[in-house]
């Protein structure tokens, strides 16, 4: 149906009621006031209508928050994309100068602005309401977005001011995009990156580590690539990570991996391969993703003859066994290669998704395993049958033999690689069974 924006100052409930339409816990709440800073996008449903909901970072002016002015441009950027307004309100704190601010900035837009007072939790904060009536935005609706009271009556009133507006309709294949995930410790150029391809300032950058807390995802539809984007908070050791909001940032970022297709892991050229860039790597195989390595920040280092060769050579000796993962070096401020990392990208997606017929795989592998039979098992040989392709979303295949608990690791090694050969695989895992056919 559209897109409708949350937009308050910091600390009114933006984020747990974002959290609630769109029915699962996609923002990070806290306590602490500016804990959201980029626009966050999630789907909502509400009586058969469905439409998408932007939370913001709290508006502000004049403060000491360094990300003021950045955040300041996000809600900005989100009023001016979407169909209808939300305005959040706390009923505890009365009308301030930031709401008159925001209330001065809604008046002048032409969209719609639907005004919900927060946290009235109770039949004596009700009286407390009727001064936003001042702010000149419509009667206030009355919620409390932690248990929900109201908020029924807040839906209806957005789908009926949506249904007024009419937008085109969305695309509703966008759950059924490739999911790319961008990982990597902070401050390696992940929201750089995410700017960068999507040619505006779609998230927060600063020199600051810890910038980025949300995962925010983003549809990139350019170049006749179509896929969603998600740029995650950079991940420190355990032991390094000090404040709660920082845990719930890394653990948002874990889950985007776990829900990914794609993983392009960045690394900062001028500090090397660090030992929590392979525990990220670690984490993108045991859950099956494709991954693609970029080496940012490659403006920065003193090159000599062979710099990119040696730098290639430590990435892939660190990564053994599993070296078959496109390493692209790169400038994302000079937009340096910054064409290269998506093209890898989507060739790493369709290795990702790719089906072999059952004739062709057999007339590639059978040849190489008669060339290269497994070891004698207490004198007796062991008969590869026929293989097969799984339907997994990790490309799997199915060895059917007679003794399938008796192949050991390397001959494995072995048909995973004969396997690459044959057929392009690059950048993806490759599972192998054996089972038993007698």
């Amino acid at each position: 149906m559209g897109i409708v924006a949350i937009v308050g100052r910091p600390n009114v409930g933006k984020s747990t009621l974002f959290n609630r339409m769109v029915g699962q816990r996609m923002a990070i709440v806290d306590e602490t006031a500016g804990v959201t800073r980029d626009r966050h996008y999630g789907k909502c449903e509400w009586c058969g209508n469905f439409f998408s909901v932007i939370d913001t970072g709290g508006y502000t002016t004049n403060s000491e928050d360094i990300f003021e002015n950045e955040i300041r441009k996000q809600v900005l950027s989100a009023i001016d994309e979407a169909d209808v307004i939300l305005f959040i309100c706390d009923v505890g704190t009365g009308i301030t100068d930031y709401d008159l601010s925001i209330a001065k900035i809604l008046r002048r837009s032409t969209k719609p602005v639907v005004l919900a007072v927060n946290k009235v939790d109770s039949a004596l904060n009700m009286y407390g309401t009727y001064e936003f009536n001042s702010l000149g935005l419509g009667e206030p609706i009355c919620i409390a977005s932690a248990s929900g009271s109201g908020t029924g009556d807040l839906m209806d009133r957005l789908v009926e001011e949506l249904a007024k507006v009419n937008p085109a309709e969305k695309d509703e294949q966008e759950l059924k995009l490739p999911r790319i995930t961008i990982v990597g410790r902070p401050n390696v150029g992940k929201s750089s990156l995410t700017n960068a391809l999507l040619g505006e300032q779609r998230n927060i950058v600063t020199p600051l580590a810890g910038t980025t807390r949300d995962s925010i995802t983003t549809r990139y539809n350019k170049f006749g690539y179509d896929f969603l984007l998600v740029d995650t908070a950079g991940m420190r050791k355990k032991n390094k990570v000090s404040e709660n909001l920082e845990f719930y940032s890394v653990m948002r970022a874990i889950r985007s991996i776990e829900s990914s297709d794609i993983c392009i892991l960045m690394i900062d050229a001028t500090e090397g391969v660090q030992a929590q860039d392979m525990n990220i790597y670690s984490l993108i195989q045991k859950n099956g993703k494709g991954c693609v390595i970029v080496v940012n920040k490659w403006d920065l280092v003193e090159k000599e003859t062979l710099t990119m060769k040696n730098f290639t050579k430590d990435i892939l000796q660190k990564i053994a066994p599993f070296t078959d993962v496109p390493i692209i070096f790169t400038s994302v401020i000079n937009k340096q290669r910054i064409f290269d990392v998506l093209k890898h990208t989507m060739q790493v997606y369709e290795n990702y998704t790719r089906k072999i017929d059952w004739k062709a795989l057999n007339d590639a592998m059978m040849p190489e395993i008669e060339a290269h039979q497994p070891p004698l098992y207490r004198g007796n040989e062991i008969k590869i049958k026929y293989i097969t392709q799984l339907s997994t979303r990790v490309p799997s295949f199915a060895f059917f033999c007679n003794h399938p608990q008796q192949i050991k690791e390397p001959y494995k090694r072995f048909l995973e690689n004969r396997l690459r050969e044959h057929f392009n695989f690059t950048g993806c895992p490759v599972n192998i069974y054996f089972k038993e056919k007698k």
